[in-house]
């Protein structure tokens, strides 16, 4: 499969390109630039499919000529210790827990493929650095992932505040290969250091840079795998049509679903769940896009006021504008709402929701009671509700079941480096441990 840029279809790379370089040169984002059946595979696949069977089958179709099966088996098998589970609800309600990996998070499912991958692409004797913009979460899951993989260093940047749920034995100076540094600043401080990063093309050049965010093509794809993995899971008791309620904030989930679609999911449909932070809703209505400063909720990892990956989102729409006007829905959640529907899904169906999951089943049971009548959806479950213990408990009455891993997440580490957010401060910082 070759990928093109968002913006200019004539620039044309490689799997292995998208994945090393993450950007290309106009400044756009890469995307898929032609069309892979994979309905002749996961269609015959079965319920007793593992994850990592799925993906050994898949990635090599779809990756053709970049990744054989072998290498896609190794690719899956050293990614995947953990799978996605799909929870029957009813006969129009099904949860599809992404929270299954090691830091708790969908992240982990398309991180942990990335890092396999860039290994394997590396081999024999490659190197590059992977530059990653977090709040928290997202620089847990790269560091477990990214840890003691051969050719790679995984910097991870974050604002001033605390880290918790790394292992110093991992850090660049104890001999590992992480590399966490504290910006003083904000997020957006670090996201535009590491725009300046990737600008500066000696400096990503000299570190072979690349990024583990989902600006990177190689942690967007694998996220179409779990999209197929809810359907050969389902389809044996499926009936009328077939819709995911996707909690949506940088529209990661989003896009791959769309991909997954392209590329033969017999999906009828697409919700996207938004919290206060509206963006799709405004982007569906026909309103021009302009970035806003989002406004704080309870599901906050959603809290995206100018979404990574909008313009994917805004290519995809141009390129099929009947698709997304009659295939995708938009729902808007307010907190009250997340609330509400945390607690109705433990009376209910006695699961736990987090409050992103809780936002796509609201969006969901609104569907379902008026626009269709016949149909399924499955509602993505992005983060672990015992990573929201306290709010669930209240909510629910009932605390949810947690586990030592996820309770180590808790613990506070000391960054490597404490930096502002100068590019000459980053280089300086790197080159003091490598």
């Amino acid at each position: 499969m070759e990928f093109s840029s968002t913006r200019s279809k004539e620039l044309k790379v490689g799997f292995r390109d998208a994945v090393l370089h993450c950007l290309p040169p106009d400044g756009g984002l890469y995307v898929p630039a032609s069309l892979v059946d994979l309905r002749p595979f996961f269609l015959y696949m079965d319920s007793e499919t593992t994850y990592p069977e799925l993906v050994a089958t898949v990635a090599p179709v779809l990756l053709q000529g970049e990744l054989n099966p072998i290498s896609a088996a190794r690719v899956a098998e050293s990614a995947f210790s953990f799978e996605p589970e799909l929870k029957r609800l009813d006969h129009n309600l099904s949860v599809l827990e992404l929270h299954n990996g090691p830091t708790g998070v969908f992240k982990d499912f398309g991180i942990a493929f990335l890092a396999a991958v860039m290994e394997e692409l590396l081999k024999p004797s490659g190197h590059a650095m992977t530059l990653t913009a977090t709040t928290g979460r997202t620089g847990v899951s790269v560091a477990h992932a990214f840890k003691g993989r051969t050719g790679i260093t995984a910097v991870i940047l974050y604002p001033e505040g605390h880290v918790r749920g790394l292992d110093p034995a991992t850090f660049v100076n104890n001999g590992g290969n992480i590399l966490p540094i504290q910006i003083q600043g904000t997020f957006d401080d670090c996201q535009r250091l590491i725009r300046d990063a990737f600008e500066d093309r000696p400096f990503a050049e000299r570190y072979g840079l690349t990024s583990a965010n989902t600006i990177n093509v190689g942690r967007l794809l694998p996220q179409v795998f779990y999209f197929l993995y809810a359907f050969i899971k389902i389809k044996k008791d499926l009936h009328g049509d077939l819709l995911f309620s996707v909690p949506s904030g940088n529209f990661g989930n989003l896009i791959a679903g769309l991909y997954a679609w392209k590329f033969g999911l017999p999906a009828n449909g697409f919700i996207a769940a938004m919290n206060s932070n509206d963006t799709f809703g405004d982007f569906f209505r026909g309103q021009s896009f302009v970035p806003h400063t989002p406004v704080r909720t309870l599901s906050h990892s959603m809290d995206v006021g100018n979404p990574s990956n909008y313009e994917r989102l805004a290519a995809f729409y141009n390129e099929a504008p009947a698709v997304m006007k009659h295939m995708v829905y938009s729902e808007k959640v307010d907190d009250e709402a997340t609330l509400a529907a945390m607690e109705r899904a433990w009376k209910r169906y006695g699961i736990h929701l987090d409050p992103h999951g809780a936002v796509g089943f609201a969006a969901a049971e609104r569907l379902l009671a008026g626009d269709i009548e016949d149909g399924h959806v499955v509602v993505l479950s992005t983060g672990h509700p015992a990573k929201y213990s306290e709010l669930v408990t209240k909510v629910t009455g009932k605390a949810p079941i947690t586990s030592d891993t996820l309770q180590n997440l808790q613990k506070e580490v000391a960054p490597v480096a404490v930096i502002p957010a100068r590019l000459d401060a980053l280089e300086s910082a790197i080159a003091g441990v490598l």
